[in-house]
C-alpha cells in the first residue's frame, strides 16, 4: 500500500515559531506559530512540494526516515489521491487518449484529472485509479 507520508524535522525558529523541513522532500519548508500550526503548515507545504514532482517529470521521493516514535506528516487526502493517480498513470505507460477510453471520458477531461494544479473531485480520481488497475483505500487514525 502506498502512502504519502514523510518524517518532518521540527526546529525552533531564530526569533519565534517552529520551522519545519523534510529531509526527504527538500522543497517542503515552512513555519508555524506553535506545534499545531507547524503541523498544519507542514501538511500543506508537503503536498504542494510533492505535486511539483510530476510536473517536472520526476518520481516522488522515497520516504526514508522510519522508526518508532517518529512524528510523520501525511499530505491531505485530496492531494494523496491526485498523487496516486499521477503515479499510476506514469507507471501504466499509456497515453491520455487511452485513459480516456478506459474511463469513458473525453481526453480534455483526462488532461484536467492529470493536471497537478487542477482541483479534481474525488470520484473522478477514483474512476481514474480504477481504470489504471488501482483502488483508493481510505483509513482513519488518531491525530498526533
Amino acid at each position: 500500500m502506498r502512502t504519502f507520508t514523510y518524517a518532518p524535522k521540527f526546529e525552533r525558529g531564530d526569533k519565534r515559531g517552529i520551522v519545519v523541513s523534510f529531509p526527504d522532500v527538500l522543497e517542503a519548508i515552512t513555519q508555524g506559530d506553535d506545534m499545531a500550526d507547524a503541523r498544519a503548515q507542514a501538511e500543506e507545504a508537503l503536498g504542494l512540494a510533492l505535486l511539483t514532482y510530476p510536473e517536472r517529470g520526476l518520481p516522488l521521493p522515497k520516504a526514508r526516515a522510519k522508526g518508532k516514535g517518529l512524528t510523520l506528516v501525511a499530505v491531505a487526502p485530496g492531494v494523496a489521491a491526485k498523487l496516486a493517480v499521477l503515479e499510476a498513470f506514469s507507471a501504466a505507460g499509456i497515453g491520455k487518449s487511452e485513459l480516456g477510453r478506459r474511463m469513458g471520458k473525453d481526453e480534455k477531461e483526462v488532461r484536467r484529472i492529470l493536471d497537478p494544479k487542477h482541483p479534481t473531485k474525488l470520484p473522478a480520481m477514483v474512476d481514474a485509479l480504477r481504470a489504471l488497475g488501482k483502488r483508493l483505500v481510505v483509513s482513519v487514525e488518531e491525530a498526533a
